[in-house]
């Protein structure tokens, strides 16, 4: 009698998807409207003068104080999804430069920068999330589970949807098919937004740090080191699993006892 292998990471089953979106998004909607009524009163409090050019522009962010500063930023990120495609390096870029960052040295900018602009994006990705399982409940859209070109990138996903997670977060690309393709594959949410953040605390860490030291001139060497660091670890963790070829017949320990 023949012994069957468990697959460690199955498939989760279509039916039912468990997750309230009308919740989560009363959630996001009251802690966006919190921060932003928190922002207003501390505006109101604030003199804060621009003429119009670039100039005085990062002048009137020098004297900003760094907590309006960390919730524009903040507000702004957590907005960011595949539904509002806004563009998140230039904003991470600004609140890091030197004459306009939000900390008083490298260590503390990058630090304040990646925390808050992960727990923004894993907020916006989770947004992604809920709003994709919506989708999901129209019978024609779900038809695309149906697919074999799903069936072959479901099936790839979860030979290790946590490190692909991660580095699909650390790589800067406009839309990330990752996030639609783990609401489809059912991938659990904490997981989920756990990867998102890591990769975003990553991702936003690396362009923070190079630019408060590289200014904006060579900022974008960031997406240079940004990419070595996604294909590191995808050398590291995701292509080993892909490429390993399961084995047949019996276990390694019965082979070694059987000689």
């Amino acid at each position: 009698m023949g012994s069957s292998v468990s697959n460690p990471d199955p498939l989760p089953s279509v039916p039912g998807d468990n997750v309230c979106v009308v919740r989560w998004f009363t959630v996001f909607s009251a802690l966006w409207l919190a921060a932003l009524g928190i922002l207003v009163a501390l505006l109101s409090r604030t003199d804060i003068g621009w003429s119009g050019s670039w100039g005085t522009f990062l002048e009137s962010l020098d004297s900003t104080p760094a907590a309006i500063k960390l919730l524009v930023f903040g507000l702004y990120i957590s907005l960011c999804c595949t539904f509002l495609p806004l563009p998140t390096g230039p904003m991470v870029a600004l609140v890091s430069l030197q004459q306009s960052a939000v900390g008083d040295s490298i260590a503390s900018t990058t630090l304040l920068v990646a925390t808050v602009g992960a727990l923004a994006s894993t907020l916006a990705n989770l947004n992604d999330y809920h709003a994709f399982t919506l989708l999901l409940r129209n019978h024609k859209v779900a038809k695309v589970r149906d697919t074999t070109f799903y069936d072959k990138a479901a099936t790839w996903f979860h030979k290790s949807p946590f490190v692909i997670l991660i580095v699909f977060n650390i790589i800067p690309i406009p839309v990330d098919v990752i996030r639609m393709l783990a609401t489809t594959a059912r991938y659990p949410r904490w997981p989920f937004a756990a990867a998102n953040f890591i990769g975003r605390i990553i991702r936003y860490g690396v362009i923070a740090a190079v630019t408060y030291a590289l200014g904006e001139t060579y900022g974008w060497l960031s997406v240079v080191v940004l990419l070595g660091v996604a294909v590191a670890l995808g050398i590291y963790r995701v292509l080993p699993g892909l490429t390993r070829t399961p084995s047949r017949g019996k276990p390694d320990n019965e082979r070694e006892t059987s000689t």
